[in-house]
């Protein structure tokens, strides 16, 4: 039997977030002990290859959420272009194509609540650049259910939109320039 996870890192990004990711998992390094999801605005009609990018750039052990798929530590999980990602309370995935949330499926709005309602207090979400709303109601709820959320300091996003629309919804635990991100998240997941 394996045992469940109390602990998830989420990220949510848009436009301009991807340095920041790279940053971030190279420094939590490949023997994460909590799983790690990121929600990252893709256009469906272009399916990059960011697994292959990402694994390439890190080392990490890095996949595409599946369908009813249960989460695992030490491995970084990318929701697919096209489908909210939402988090069962057996810490497994489940893929829906609802409607889009501020335009964007997957919603990193869906994926926060989603995450909050099962793991609350062991919950870690991060908002990084971006160019819409998404994102910020969602850290709210974060909050509001016990979890910890960290904002990119607008100032050093390339986007600052969507780190400005949640500082000006809420007070995020901390935000922090993009340059500390990756070693406050590399302490918080040890």
């Amino acid at each position: 039997m394996t045992m469940m996870p109390n602990k998830l890192l989420v990220i949510g990004g848009s436009a301009g977030s991807l340095q920041v990711i790279f940053s971030v998992l190279a420094a939590i390094g490949n023997d994460t002990p909590l799983p790690v999801l990121i929600v990252l605005h893709r256009n469906s009609i272009f399916e990059s290859s960011l697994e292959e990018l990402l694994s390439a750039r890190t080392g990490l052990t890095i996949k595409e959420v599946e369908e009813k798929e249960s989460l695992r530590p030490g491995i970084v999980y990318i929701c697919p272009a096209d489908y909210h990602v939402l988090i069962e309370k057996d810490h497994s995935f489940s893929l829906d194509y609802s409607e889009r949330v501020h335009f964007s499926r997957p919603s990193i709005d869906v994926t926060f609540r989603s995450a909050a309602d099962v793991y609350g207090q062991g919950l870690i979400c991060l908002l990084l650049s971006g160019g819409n709303v998404d994102g910020a109601e969602g850290a709210a709820y974060v909050q509001s259910c016990g979890g910890l959320v960290i904002v990119q300091d607008p100032a050093t996003a390339e986007v600052p939109y969507m780190p400005q629309q949640a500082i000006s919804r809420m007070k995020p635990d901390r935000v922090l320039p993009a340059d500390e991100i990756p070693g406050v998240m590399r302490g918080l997941v040890r």
